[in-house]
């Protein structure tokens, strides 16, 4: 093998040799092949830039440990050495950890003494904790009490929550040394666990390291972010005496509406996991706090659907006591304690149930029912009133006339034991209105900042209610009402008279409507929307009606009302808007019809005026607004068919005959042009047609012509193949022939040179004779 490719070596040298030509071509051809082979290497090389070494992300000053180089197994050690220990895991380019740095640093200079404060740069790709960690958000907290762990911090990224949290890990169990402090933290809202454990007998007794874990076990499931149960702990017999407790190592659970309940060692196991299941199955909360999430969640959807709930809007400190709402709940829940009186009137008899007249807001009906039939004497007892009917059964109604008490300012008792007094039941939440502002401003908050957010001087006992907007909201019937405040009460004695009409059978509250005016009141005015500037002249012909002005408009006595009911997300809305300008424009000089469209999507309507899809039109004719009529959901929207809609069932159509005839006579120019419209449309389909056909006709022959020359190409380049086969031949043929001559030459050359030497020796010879016989004479 190694021979024949010297062989060949050989020949390409002596080819190049004798034709210098070649010898060019292919060094040229080589010098090509060498710079396409680097410019395509090069291209495929990686030229990404290596990521830039990590730096601090805290900064120097904050008492916070900066593992910025994803160094996890610091972490162990760093948290052996405190107590607690706080760790912050973030990704340097995360908006949301850059904005969570600056509150966590907050917290990290109050409670630097009592927390090892630890971040991790997570996001490093040479760091351990990138690769051992799967994070799908940032940042995390993580805490740690000692060797329990990790509780994870669900909660806003707010300094004050942050603070608090940390604060219920450091001491999760409230040491109770009296009764006094034991009377303080049952009488709380919020539920209260206390455990009795003796620490005479040993430093630590076996059973509270699992106390002291269920309490940390309660944060740890993230069900109890605002502290809704305490723990304390009793170590004196005297003071859990006042509870009843009077053995050892024993965990009670008490509740204000219900029997409290003492920990069943015997049935369940003493775990913390078994407690702390306990606890959350049987524990009673009368006002919860509502925390968004910060990603898309069914939060708050879920705890409407329970049924109507009242929302409390207000600037929160987690770090300050419990707002005084409490109490109103408390009050409201508290069923034992309310007093059956003639101050409520509707409620005062268990057999009878008040039924609201609807002609009159001031009367009212009770319908009761007695224990009375053929074989029974009228007895004066009731019993609770059934919803079922039978024939053995009478009932007696009562009208009588009901004063409107509801609406003025009673005493504090005015709701207490509300709650088994209704079937209208309410549940309470608190949200911070710092965090959930756009929700209360959906609610009506902007438009109700004189009124309902309280913006005035505090009244004692109110709390910080400066800020404070509250709404009840009914999710099953889709209403919510808002808190008008009354500026001569305090917001107790609002929210009692706000939550009594509520109650009410023959309520004056009304249903609070958001319109588009409210949204833009609350948004500071931030400048002019552009698609405003764009429909300035749509909006000079089409009159944009709101929540506000939605009713004095269309119930305009003087005018017909043509109404357009849409969406902005509405694409079949959009494609409508040039039908309703054109209308618009036909009508701009006729002063008795309105052409007007709502936004339904931003604007709450009353419900006898909504409409089941969008869109939709409605017309409501002068003098019979009660008669409004549907455009047919059958028949196309188009120009004519909305003339001949208002035509027929407008008055001031028909009564206008001037202005009727000038509208007929542009009807039927419309028609006529629409008419020539639809002939140059069919011209023009036919002249598309024909274009189209010869661009077909036209594709064809350049596919043939590109066959046709393919065909020509390949025969050429055939021919041209057996050309240069031939020529390959030819010079083939002579290299050898040139070998041969070259060989021819050699051979001639030796026998030249042999026939020289031959004559040469015989001259020699015929010399040395001529010499050898001058020799012998």
């Amino acid at each position: 093998m190694l021979r024949r490719v010297r062989q060949s070596l050989r020949q390409v040298l002596l080819l190049m040799a004798r034709r210098p030509d070649i010898l060019c071509g292919a060094v040229v051809l080589s010098v090509l092949l060498i710079l396409a082979v680097k410019f395509t290497c090069s291209r495929a090389k990686d030229v990404v830039a290596a990521a830039r070494p990590p730096v601090r992300f805290f900064s120097a000053d904050a008492p916070v440990v900066d593992l910025y180089l994803g160094q996890l197994d610091q972490v162990e050690r760093l948290k052996s050495m405190a107590e607690v220990s706080f760790i912050f895991f973030y990704a340097p380019w995360c908006a949301h950890s850059m904005a969570a740095r600056q509150e966590v640093t907050q917290v990290a200079k109050k409670l630097a003494r009592q927390v090892q404060f630890v971040a991790v740069n997570c996001w490093w790709s040479q760091g351990k904790c990138r690769r051992q960690k799967r994070f799908y958000h940032y940042p995390i907290i993580y805490l740690f009490y000692r060797k329990f762990g990790p509780i994870e911090y669900r909660g806003p990224f707010v300094a004050p929550y942050i603070e608090s949290f940390t604060l219920r890990v450091i001491t999760p169990l409230t040491y109770l040394p009296t009764r006094a402090h034991l009377k303080n933290f049952l009488t709380k809202h919020e539920s209260g666990v206390v455990g009795f454990f003796q620490f005479n007998s040993s430093p630590q007794p076996p059973g509270y390291v699992t106390y002291l874990s269920s309490a940390l076990q309660t944060l740890r499931r993230g069900k109890d972010f605002h502290g809704v149960v305490r723990f304390g702990v009793v170590t004196s017999k005297h003071v859990a005496e006042a509870v009843s407790l009077g053995e050892d190592e024993t965990v009670y659970l008490h509740r204000r509406f219900n029997s409290s309940l003492i920990f069943p060692r015997k049935k369940l196991n003493f775990t913390s996991e078994a407690v702390c299941k306990w606890v959350f199955e049987h524990y009673e909360t009368v006002v919860q706090w509502l925390v968004p999430p910060g990603t898309k969640s069914r939060l708050l959807e879920d705890e409407l659907t329970k049924g109507p709930a009242l929302l409390l809007f207000m600037p929160h400190d987690p770090l300050q006591s419990e707002p005084s709402f409490a109490d109103i709940a408390v009050r409201y829940h508290s069923c034992e304690r309310s007093s059956v009186d003639d101050r409520l009137p509707f409620y005062t008899s268990l057999c009878c149930r008040s039924v609201s007249v609807p002609e009159s807001r001031t009367s009212a009906c009770e319908v009761c029912l007695r224990l009375s039939g053929p074989s029974l004497p009228v007895s004066s007892g009731c019993s609770h009133y059934v919803s079922s009917y039978s024939p053995f059964t009478q009932f007696s109604a009562c009208c009588k006339t009901v004063e409107p008490q509801l609406n003025e300012s009673q005493e504090n008792d005015g709701i207490t034991g509300l709650h088994c007094r209704t079937n209208r039941t309410l549940r309470f939440y608190v949200l911070d209105i710092g965090l959930n502002w756009p929700l209360a401003e959906r609610l009506g908050a902007s438009s109700q900042k004189n009124s309902s957010v309280h913006k005035g001087a505090s009244t004692e006992g109110d709390g910080n209610r400066d800020w404070s907007f509250v709404a009840i909201v009914n999710l099953k019937y889709e209403v919510h009402y808002v808190l008008q405040h009354n500026p001569d009460a305090t917001l107790t004695e609002s929210l009692e008279t706000f939550i009594r009409n509520f109650s009410s059978p023959h309520s004056h509250l009304q249903r609070h409507l958001v319109g588009e005016d409210d949204r833009k009141e609350g948004g500071g005015g931030g400048g002019a929307d552009p698609l405003e500037e764009q429909h300035q002249k749509q909006r000079r012909l089409i009159t944009e009606l709101t929540t506000s002005s939605f009713v004095s408009s269309i119930m305009d006595h003087q005018k017909d009302v043509l109404l357009f009911y849409y969406t902005h997300w509405c694409g079949f809305c959009s494609v409508l808007n040039h039908v309703l300008i054109q209308l618009a424009r036909l009508l701009q000089g006729n002063h008795t019809i309105t052409v007007a469209r709502v936004n339904v999507a931003r604007n709450d309507l009353p419900w006898e005026f909504m409409v089941d899809h969008v869109p939709s039109i409605l017309l409501f004719p002068r003098h019979r607004k009660h008669l409004s009529m549907k455009y047919p959901t059958d028949l196309p929207i188009t120009l004519p068919n909305l003339l001949r809609f208002i035509m027929q069932h407008s008055d001031s159509l028909r009564q206008a005959n001037g202005s009727s005839a000038v509208l007929h006579a542009e009807f039927l120019a419309l028609q006529h042009e629409v008419q020539a419209l639809h002939h140059a449309r069919q011209r023009l389909s036919q002249q598309l047609a024909q274009l189209w056909r010869e661009n077909r006709q036209l594709k064809f022959d350049i596919r043939g012509i590109e066959q046709s020359l393919e065909r020509q190409m390949q025969e050429k380049s055939r021919q041209l193949a057996e050309a240069l086969k031939r020529l390959q031949e030819l010079a083939d043929a002579s290299e050898t022939l040139l070998n041969e001559n070259v060989l021819l030459k050699v051979l001639l050359r030796a026998l030249r040179d042999q026939t020289e030497a031959g004559e040469q020796a015989e001259a020699d010879g015929e010399e040395a004779g001529q010499e050898d016989g001058r020799r012998a004479s």
